[in-house]
């Protein structure tokens, strides 16, 4: 199963691959996390037209490549034209391909888009990469889908995370609140620091999440200030876009180790 804590201090997730130091969710950015013995890939799912699914955040390609129009109103020969605007030459990349390329990476993905469950599903079996993928969405059917179907760990879906708050900032038992642990096929919960006013992430969260045996890993930490506070609170990873600054904060602290590659 992915690794989702480490013995020594917080595993690093790329957010993106690291879309502050390379160009988001391409091989290029893939490729620089490996390079910094980042192992562990945040990255998101969308699916095209004709039920091809492919990595990126947004569901337009506007923003980050050189043409218009919604992920799921287009084919993926149609997509498979555009260029990234960050990283000259790329295009966006199939889950399929990253997968294959990267046989040495966890990949953390968000299933960013209604209808993707199923195609995401088959392409992880497809490439046997059950054991070094999680699946993580806002959406608690989705989440509940790739349980019923597979062995495919995921993180808690939003009304869970919800839960899990109230049990903590209430400071009882947080299986009272039907919060799914391990047993269920939930191995994190993945959460930000906070939303607005409200603080999401403390010791008594991290301690409610931990009583399930859930690991917490929190988005997106990208200063060292930010790194430090949430190191206090004793979590198990943090996803950033920044996974070198990490990693090396980290290192100065004698907290990184490196994850060992899937086997």
């Amino acid at each position: 199963m992915i690794p989702v804590v480490s013995r020594r201090g917080p595993i690093v997730l790329a957010h993106r691959g690291g879309g502050a130091e390379a160009p988001e969710n391409t091989m290029t950015a893939f490729e620089h996390a490996r390079s910094l013995g980042v192992r562990h890939i945040e990255t998101d799912a969308h699916l095209t037209a004709d039920g091809r699914v492919v990595l990126s955040h947004d569901d337009a390609v506007d923003r980050c490549f050189d043409g218009t129009g919604l992920i799921a109103q287009l084919n993926w020969r149609e997509i498979s034209r555009l260029r990234h605007r960050g990283a000259p030459g790329e295009k966006m990349p199939l889950l399929a391909e990253v997968l294959e390329a990267f046989p040495d990476m966890y990949f953390n993905i968000d299933a960013k888009a209604p209808g993707v469950v199923e195609p995401l599903i088959e392409v992880i079996e497809e490439h046997r990469a059950a054991s070094r993928t999680l699946v993580a969405s806002f959406k608690e059917a989705r989440l509940r889908a790739v349980r019923t179907r597979t062995s495919i760990p995921t993180s808690l879906g939003t009304e869970a995370v919800v839960r899990l708050v109230g049990a903590a900032k209430t400071a009882t038992d947080p299986s009272r609140w039907c919060v799914p642990g391990p047993s269920q096929g939930v191995v994190a919960a993945q959460v930000p620091a906070g939303l607005g006013p409200l603080r999401v992430v403390d010791r008594r969260f991290v301690a409610a999440a931990h009583t399930l045996g859930l690991a917490v890993h929190v988005w997106t930490i990208d200063t060292a200030e930010e790194v430090l506070e949430v190191l206090d609170y004793g979590i198990d990873g943090i996803v950033t876009e920044k996974p070198a600054m990490v990693r090396d904060l980290l290192d100065s602290r004698g907290l990184w180790e490196a994850p060992q590659a899937p086997a």
